[in-house]
């Protein structure tokens, strides 16, 4: 046989090797922004008009990218709309991108009945309690924003993106305060 000549150290690392370079690159996805959508190629021939999506046709995965990007591009109402459809209403992303929308149009009670339930399932949640330390921020409340902050720290620390982002709205809040 072929391999008799080769370590089984050396099998077991090529393999190893072989796995991850192999593995599709969303095994490794941290957090939860989702990718941007790639921009599509210009063409000269006049476009297709494509079908709207039929109700479910969407992957929860594809429903929480959607509303993501909607809601950080300030369409709340439609973010909400669309993280509505999601199969498992339930998912922590969709729970967390729905009170984000939320918060953003004001809904702040709406808001945090979703952040809380999230974080009651989920502790270890950074974006859940970014949002919600921004929404404490809304109501007034920076000690419990920094509640949030000292929770993100103990979490991921303090170089973390979660942990920068409240961290940067609590010095701009204490700033527009004095």
């Amino acid at each position: 046989m072929w391999m008799t000549g080769i370590p089984k150290w050396l099998l077991a690392a090529a393999v190893g090797l072989s796995i991850v370079v192999f593995s599709p690159q969303a095994t490794f996805a941290v957090g939860d922004t989702p990718s941007e959508p790639k921009p599509k190629p210009k063409s000269k021939s006049k476009p297709k008009p494509k079908p709207a999506p039929k109700q479910g046709s969407l992957t929860d995965d594809q429903i929480y990218s959607l509303g993501y990007w909607q809601a950080k591009d300030g369409k709340y109402a439609e973010a909400l709309a669309t993280l509505r459809r999601a199969a498992n209403p339930a998912d922590p992303r969709i729970e967390t991108m729905m009170g984000f929308s939320l918060r953003k149009l004001g809904r702040l009670d709406e808001a945090m009945e979703f952040y809380r339930r999230v974080l009651a399932a989920y502790p270890e949640r950074t974006t859940t309690r970014q949002y919600l330390g921004e929404a404490f921020l809304q109501m007034g409340e920076p000690a419990k924003a920094k509640e949030q902050l000292a929770e993100i720290a103990k979490r991921c620390g303090t170089a973390c993106e979660d942990y920068q982002l409240l961290a940067e709205a609590i010095a701009n809040f204490e700033r527009q305060k004095a």
